[in-house]
């Protein structure tokens, strides 16, 4: 086979596998977006209040989505990735059709958390399976596809409930709206009996031959051989060692250093307050003066700029680092929510309305383009191998708290404080990140999983080093 139609069949290999994988991240973000349209009529029918409106928002996150990244990660290390997101397919499917077919706010509150462990198990597993199975210079492209699948997701879950909301006039419309998850989920399912699990899972299990094999399917042959004599002499160390992930962490300083970087970089993903507009922002707009069915078109334009930005977000990952990525997008939330805040100050009018949404866009775009890309991106590259998939559960556990608490305590926030106080809170909470990613957050563009782990290591040993001299 010639260079070129060898070149061409791993491409198609990557594409396939990248389409498939992420429908995974498309389900995270329409079971995630579609509960902001579904709560306008869910309300009347269920007779939710304010608290039992923040339960059934937040049930999905916790104890739902966090424990499902928590486990999730030990079940994608134990079972692997490709098995993994097999369960995952599962839980989708089952938790949409109990979501749409709830007769109560107990009930509804239940089939969220189940919903949540397919999200939160997706979260860990989607970015973990693409980085192992992508090249060094695809790697960022292809697991920011995953973000790219979580907003398209959520845009779809705007128009979609929009549409609905159009074209079905009846108070049960949510449930159409909730039930339209169950088609992607079924489609994940039976994508994924055809792919192969990662190279580096094999690896890590020892099994040396499935590794080569897969490393085939998406490398040229000399690009295969030189990643498989890499993967094999970094592995081979981990092999010969029973420490359970855990213990790895607990004993090991620079590997938990590293786990401390990811917990951050989940909390201050989430601190941006991103999903107070991808659950609330109709709630939001009508509170402004909008109706309904006009907060809910208005919410579409939240969702095309998240998906038309994520775009640009994944091509500027090819050409700038990470770091600069982060720190350029918590500046920009920051001055966005602080306009936000002085929005709510003026007077109540349809002018008023409008310029919220457009300050929500101008939020949304720093968030995706800058922050939503690379968040995701470093957890599936920071971790070491021998505690990737443990680790990032519990970095993505952490995420899905923070989520889950930040959408709890906003309706009781805004209440409390009224608009402009909450986003004014917000403007602090990410000057504080923008100062974390700063002294904290290390560069990983450019290098294969293996040269990074092997990277931040020595940096440990170096900074130890030269702290142990001058002491």
């Amino acid at each position: 086979m010639s260079t070129t139609a060898e070149t061409a069949s791993s491409g198609r290999f990557l594409t396939k596998l990248t389409v498939i994988a992420t429908l995974g991240g498309l389900l995270f973000g329409y079971d995630t977006g579609v509960i902001s349209g579904a709560l306008l009529y869910m309300k009347d029918d269920l007779a939710l209040t304010s608290f039992t409106e923040a339960l059934v928002v937040s049930s999905l996150l916790f104890p739902g989505a966090a424990f499902g990244a928590l486990f999730g990660g030990r079940i994608a290390d134990r079972l692997g990735r490709k098995r993994t997101l097999l369960l995952c397919g599962a839980i989708f499917l089952v938790g949409a059709l109990a979501c749409a077919l709830a007769p109560s706010v107990a009930a509804m509150v239940i089939a969220r958390i189940i919903l949540g462990f397919g999200v939160g198990a997706a979260a860990v597993t989607c970015p973990l399976y693409l980085a192992e199975m992508a090249p060094a210079d695809r790697r960022g492209r292809m697991v920011t596809i995953n973000e790219l699948m979580i907003v398209t997701g959520q845009m779809l879950a705007f128009a979609i409930n929009a549409l609905l909301d159009h074209v079905v006039k009846d108070p049960h419309v949510w449930r159409i709206m909730l039930a339209v998850a169950s088609i992607p989920a079924i489609t994940l399912l039976v994508g994924m009996l055809f792919l192969p699990d990662s190279p580096r899972w094999y690896a890590l299990k020892g099994r040396m031959g499935e590794a080569r094999s897969v490393l085939g399917m998406s490398r040229r042959p000399s690009e295969a051989e030189a990643e498989y004599a890499i993967i094999v002499d970094h592995t081979h160390h981990m092999l010969s060692t029973t420490r359970t992930p855990l213990s790895v962490i607990r004993d090991v300083p620079w590997i938990r250093r590293i786990v401390l970087i990811g917990c951050g970089l989940a909390i201050v993903q989430q601190a941006t307050g991103i999903n107070t507009v991808n659950y609330y922002a109709p709630t939001i707009l009508e509170e402004s003066g909008l109706g309904v069915s006009a907060a809910l078109v208005a919410t579409i334009a939240v969702g095309v700029t998240s998906v038309v930005t994520t775009i640009i977000g994944i091509v500027l990952l090819g050409y700038v680092e990470r770091r600069t990525m982060l720190l350029t997008g918590f500046a920009g939330v920051a001055a966005s929510q602080a306009a936000l805040a002085v929005t709510f100050l003026l007077p109540e009018s349809t002018v008023r309305s409008y310029v919220i949404l457009a300050c929500m866009i101008v939020f949304v775009a720093f968030v995706q383009m800058f922050i939503g890309t690379c968040v995701w991106l470093l957890l599936s590259e920071i971790f070491p191998l021998s505690v990737r998939g443990f680790a990032m559960g519990i970095a993505v556990f952490v995420l899905w708290c923070t989520n889950a608490l930040i959408s709890f305590v906003f309706p009781l926030l805004n209440s409390a404080l009224g608009s402009t106080g909450t986003f004014g809170l917000f403007v602090i909470v990410n000057i504080a990140s923008w100062l974390f990613v700063f002294r904290a957050v290390p560069e990983t563009k450019g290098t294969t999983l293996e040269e990074l782990e092997e990277q931040l290591e020595a940096e440990h040993t170096d900074r130890f080093a030269t702290v142990g001299a001058a002491v």
